[in-house]
């Protein structure tokens, strides 16, 4: 069966049609809208989708925020701006006439990812640093998603409880301080107003305070990493997202997570599938494919 995959993030939007191959077909992205608001992402996924819905037999849609019900909702309301309570599902069943089933982007993305991993590996999870901070975990070869959702939203768990107010209430949260806005956000004197992008661009030319706020990120990712070890007893930890995928940021994760005792270590790689692996996993979680 043809699936009509969908990839709805704060930057992008994605789609393609994958079959059982996993092959993506008629790829195509445009950029969020600026706006976000009910209306323009209504017209930008209409005009996303129409070349391809006649040629699928099914959609599956990987979505930032959490879709409760069919509509859109959120941790961090900041990062849907306009579009909370967006029904998500009801739209693209409108737009496309097809059967629609969607899930969180991140755990969509750990999906995928955990098909991409050798070997007999049962207990994973995903990490994407980005806009905002994402995972998604597999337990005895499931992957979990919780009654509401909100299973794997590691990025809403607490490093510093000094820290700064992260968007969703709480304070001192890891998508706080470690995200690409989180990044931004800690920005001072020269820096500031820079983007995570630019920061990394002074950072890569030897700038010292650029260099810091991504070890700091950094090193709260490998915190959080060794938090998670402890409670799932992963074996594998995969990082993926566009500052997770930024040259240099792996290693200075590795380093500081060689810095907590054994016990709490697990292998760590870049993600397999980068930014298709939201795509590829709602394809194979709508046409329920096993690992």
């Amino acid at each position: 069966m043809t699936t009509l995959a969908i990839d709805i993030g704060c930057t992008k939007l994605a789609a393609a049609l994958i079959g059982h191959d996993l092959q993506l077909q008629e790829r195509r992205e445009l950029p969020t809208p600026a706006s976000k608001t009910p209306d323009a992402l209504q017209d930008a996924l209409r005009g996303l989708v129409t070349p391809q819905q006649k040629k699928a037999r099914q959609v599956a849609v990987a979505s930032t925020g959490i879709i409760q019900e069919g509509v859109l909702q959120a941790l961090n309301p900041q990062n849907l701006g306009g579009l909370l309570h967006f029904p998500l599902i009801q739209t693209l069943e409108t737009i496309t006439g097809l059967p629609t089933w969607a899930i969180n982007d991140a755990q969509s993305a750990t999906w995928a990812e955990y098909h991409a991993l050798a070997g007999d590996i049962r207990e994973m999870a995903f990490i994407t640093v980005s806009t905002g901070v994402g995972g998604g975990i597999v337990s005895q070869g499931k992957l979990l998603i919780g009654t509401g959702g909100l299973a794997g939203h590691l990025g809403h768990t607490q490093a510093d409880p000094h820290g700064p107010v992260c968007g969703c209430g709480r304070t001192g949260c890891v998508e706080a301080i470690a995200s690409g806005r989180g990044i931004a956000a800690a920005a001072r004197g020269k820096l500031v107003g820079c983007d995570a992008k630019a920061i990394f661009a002074l950072a890569a030319n030897g700038d010292e305070q650029a260099l810091s706020l991504i070890r700091h990120s950094a090193q709260t990712i490998a915190h959080l990493i060794a938090d998670v070890k402890t409670i799932t007893d992963c074996q594998h930890v995969v990082i993926g997202g566009s500052v997770g995928l930024a040259e240099g940021y792996l290693a200075f994760v590795q380093q500081f997570l060689k810095q907590e005792p054994p016990a709490y270590h697990a292998k760590l790689s870049v993600a397999h599938y980068q930014h298709n692996a939201g795509l590829l996993g709602a394809a194979l979680l709508a046409q329920g494919d096993e690992r």
